[in-house]
């Protein structure tokens, strides 16, 4: 059930009237919360929702994990978590998260475990960063938690920068590939066309195929064109909302040469990190298992380590099942097997992670050294064929004039 920002009113022991807002899943969850701080509710209302356009506002990994950061190094010297809680959301510079500090802290004054009051905002703190503060709570090393966790997110966040940046260029190139070549075939061929019209001469193949493609563009086709992409991206994107959609295209995704290896890579990657830093913070690996199948990013390798998690659950080895489903390099599941084996399974998870961490950096220098080259091809085959397309008949008449 979601959470609703209440506005209450209430009486302390003193008699004083005081109000104020908090956020709860019901009304009576609210009066529980006032009762806990010796505050008799006189009334409780639901707030109704703002409509807000906010910039500048929007909740980062980069914030989430400077507040991790912070958090650690102020409990390991000695403050307490509601002080340090104030602190950090007086001092915010990101408003949003200022209030989401400002409401945990009072939930924890209310009575609440950190992890609980963090479990209330999901959007914000997501199921494998409250697992690991509720094992920090219970083993009493909160603080270390905290600095696991900061540089979990940090080396995550290193991965999704390197995909992003690769991307960036080859869509640059391939976006003014596609408007140089419109260009040309909208506006300069028609120019060149009405001369050609004038001209009389049966005109070369390669010249009648490009006024041919600039007439359809030009026309009805271009919009045509231009639907059919969006129908089919909106169509592509509601199919993989589905199960079967999204097994199936995460499937084709793993195949595709270059781009396949680097999805496995970060999935490996992900799943070592991620799951290595669970077992080593003390949650229970049945746990761990979950929160991982749900952060895993791929459908393919979700449902393997949801098989995984079955089969450890029958007494199974962890290496055993993840062997089967193949989803994974032989090298990952035999250092996973050594690690079982030898109860260290945390550190060779971490050790996979790290050795993965170089490979995704290979990977993805690999996909740009190979997508580069490839639409600079594209693009000087494309452009060249329809200026020589187009200078053909040109010549053709100049051959004629000299015979």
């Amino acid at each position: 059930m979601a959470t609703t920002m209440f506005k209450w009113e209430g009486k302390n022991r003193q008699g004083t009237i005081q109000k104020g807002e908090l956020a709860a899943k019901s009304k009576d969850e609210v009066m529980t919360l006032l009762r806990r701080q010796n505050i008799l509710p006189i009334s409780v209302s639901a707030k109704p929702k703002e409509l807000k356009f906010q910039f500048g506002s929007q909740i980062t990994d980069k914030d989430i994990v400077i507040l991790t950061r912070q958090l650690a190094t102020m409990i390991d010297a000695g403050l307490p978590l509601v002080q340090c809680l104030e602190i950090l959301g007086s001092q915010s510079g990101n408003p949003g998260l200022s209030k989401v500090i400002i409401q945990v802290r009072s939930d924890v004054e209310s009575g609440s475990t950190f992890a609980e009051a963090l479990r209330k905002h999901p959007k914000v703190f997501d199921n494998l960063y409250v697992n690991m503060v509720a094992a920090g709570e219970a083993g009493g090393i909160l603080d270390t938690i905290l600095q696991r966790l900061a540089t979990y997110m940090e080396k995550l966040s290193k991965i999704k920068r390197q995909i992003k940046s690769a991307m960036i260029y080859p869509s640059v190139i391939l976006f003014v590939a596609i408007a140089v070549v419109s260009l040309l075939l909208v506006v300069v061929v028609p120019m060149l066309a009405g001369m050609f019209a004038e001209m009389g001469q049966v005109l070369p193949l390669p010249t009648r195929i490009v006024l041919v493609i600039s007439a359809f563009l030009k026309g009805w086709g271009g919009l045509i064109s231009v639907l059919s992409i969006v129908v089919f991206i909106v169509g592509l994107a509601q199919w993989r909302k589905t199960q079967k959609g999204l097994l199936i295209t995460d499937a084709i995704a793993l195949k595709i040469p270059v781009m396949g290896v680097l999805i496995q890579k970060v999935s490996v990657a992900k799943f070592t990190r991620t799951l290595g830093t669970l077992i080593s913070s003390g949650v229970p690996i049945m746990e761990g298992l979950l929160i991982v199948a749900r952060t895993a990013g791929n459908k393919v390798v979700e449902d393997a380590i949801v098989t995984t998690r079955q089969s450890v659950s029958e007494g199974k080895t962890l290496a055993e099942p993840l062997t089967k489903a193949k989803v994974f390099p032989p090298m990952v599941t035999q250092m996973i097997a050594v690690g079982e084996a030898t109860g260290a399974l945390d550190n060779m998870l971490g050790k996979i992670a790290d050795f993965y961490d170089d490979e995704v950096d290979a990977a993805v220098a690999a996909l740009t050294s190979m997508l580069e080259p490839m639409l600079m091809i594209f693009l000087g085959i494309t452009v060249g064929f329809v200026i020589v397309a187009m200078y053909m008949p040109i010549f053709q008449m100049g051959a004629l004039a000299g015979g």
